[in-house]
């Protein structure tokens, strides 16, 4: 069975920061393109960052970007999001998304193959 487990979320000050944790399994997590997704209340999903399958190149949404780190583990098939300087602009359920697509496809969320059940992050004062 594919899982992917998202954790680390919580209600946080602006300037906070917070690291969120992406636990995959039924799958060969190394051959996949792994994606971090967003999804405000009340707005579509947004895309906001990305790592290729080797972790070697990444890819980040312009409102996030010199803010968050994503960074993979394939020994521990997980992968993370690093959050710093948090804004409430921030504040939305957060995602994990595996694609065997390439990775320039992996900014759509539409290719992806895999979700996790997300993980809710508030910035608030």
């Amino acid at each position: 069975e594919v899982q992917l487990v998202e954790s680390g979320g919580g209600l946080v000050q602006p300037g906070e920061s917070l690291r969120l944790s992406c636990a995959a399994s039924g799958f060969t997590f190394s051959s996949y393109v792994m994606s971090w997704v967003r999804q405000a209340p009340g707005k579509g999903l947004e895309w906001v960052s990305t790592i290729d399958r080797d972790g070697r190149r990444t890819f980040y949404a312009d409102s996030v970007k010199g803010r968050f780190t994503i960074s993979s583990d394939n020994a521990k098939n997980t992968v993370y999001l690093q959050m710093n300087f948090l804004e409430p602009e921030d504040t939305a359920v957060y995602y994990c998304a595996a694609t065997l697509y390439p990775v320039s496809f992996a900014l759509v969320p539409a290719y992806f193959d895999y979700w996790g059940q997300g993980t809710q992050v508030t910035v608030s004062s």
